[in-house]
C-alpha cells in the first residue's frame, strides 16, 4: 500500500511539473499573470447629479497608484457584470453584443479585463502608456484604459459583406462606456479624460490585436494633481 501510494504521488507530482513546463514554454513566452480584483463595492461616491456638476477633464495626475478598490470599482463601473444571473453588464451594448474590450496599460504591461470573474489577464510586459500620451507627455496617470471594440462579436458580422453599421454601432457602444468611466471618476474623486489621439498603428501591432478589433479611445485615470 505505501508503494503504491508513493507511486501514485509520484504521478501527480510529474504531472503538475509537466504542465507548468508546458505552461512556461508554451510559444516561448514565460506565464502570463493572472490579477485577481476586489469586489466592486455597492455603496460609494456621489449621487448622479452631483457628479455631473463636478465632472471635467484633467490632463495631470499625483504620480502614485491606484488603490486596489478604486481600480476594481473603475473596472466594474466602466463594463462589470451587474446582473450574474443573466451576464449582462452596467453598461449597454447593441444587441448585447458584449464587444468592447478594456485594456488596463501600466507601469508593470498591459492587462485585459476579464467582467465574469474580476480578473485581469497579462497580455505584454510593456508600458504603452506613452502611445497614448502623445498630447500630453507624462501626465502622471499610473492607470490607461484602452477601449477597443470586436465586430466579429456582432451578429450580422461578415467576413465578406459590408459592416459599416457595426462600426457605427462598436463607436456608440465605447462612446457609454467612456461615459461611465467618467461618471464613476467624478463621483469618487478620480480625474480622466476621453482621448481619441493615439498611436493606433503601434498599438494594434504590440497588442497583436485581430483585423476586427476596433480601437477608439483611451480614458487615463488618477488623482488628480491639484
Amino acid at each position: 500500500m505505501h508503494f503504491k501510494d508513493n507511486f501514485n504521488n509520484m504521478k501527480r507530482i510529474s504531472v503538475i511539473c509537466l504542465f507548468c513546463f508546458f505552461a512556461l514554454s508554451l510559444s516561448g513566452q514565460a506565464l502570463k499573470v493572472v490579477a485577481m480584483l476586489n469586489e466592486p463595492s455597492e455603496r460609494r461616491g456621489s449621487t448622479v447629479m452631483e457628479a455631473l456638476w463636478d465632472r471635467q477633464s484633467y490632463n495631470t495626475y499625483e504620480r502614485r497608484d491606484l488603490e486596489a478598490q478604486d481600480l476594481s470599482d473603475l473596472l466594474w463601473a466602466a463594463c462589470g457584470v451587474n446582473r450574474p444571473e443573466s451576464g449582462k453588464l452596467t453598461t449597454p451594448t447593441a444587441l448585447n453584443a458584449q464587444d468592447v474590450d478594456i485594456y488596463v496599460c501600466r507601469a508593470d504591461g498591459v492587462f485585459l479585463f476579464n467582467a465574469k470573474d474580476m480578473t485581469m489577464s497579462q497580455i505584454i510586459s510593456d508600458d504603452i502608456r506613452p502611445l497614448m500620451e502623445l498630447k500630453v507627455p507624462n501626465s502622471g496617470a499610473p492607470v490607461v484604459l484602452l477601449l477597443v471594440s470586436d465586430i466579429s462579436k456582432f451578429r450580422g458580422y461578415s467576413k465578406k459583406g459590408d459592416n459599416d453599421r457595426l462600426y457605427d454601432m462598436s463607436a456608440i457602444d465605447c462612446g457609454i462606456v467612456s461615459q461611465s468611466i467618467s461618471l464613476f471618476c467624478s463621483s469618487v474623486g478620480l480625474g480622466t479624460r476621453p482621448r481619441a489621439g493615439m498611436d493606433k498603428d503601434k498599438i494594434r501591432e504590440v497588442l497583436e490585436l485581430k483585423d476586427t478589433q476596433v480601437i477608439w479611445l483611451n480614458h487615463p485615470v488618477g488623482y488628480p494633481k491639484r
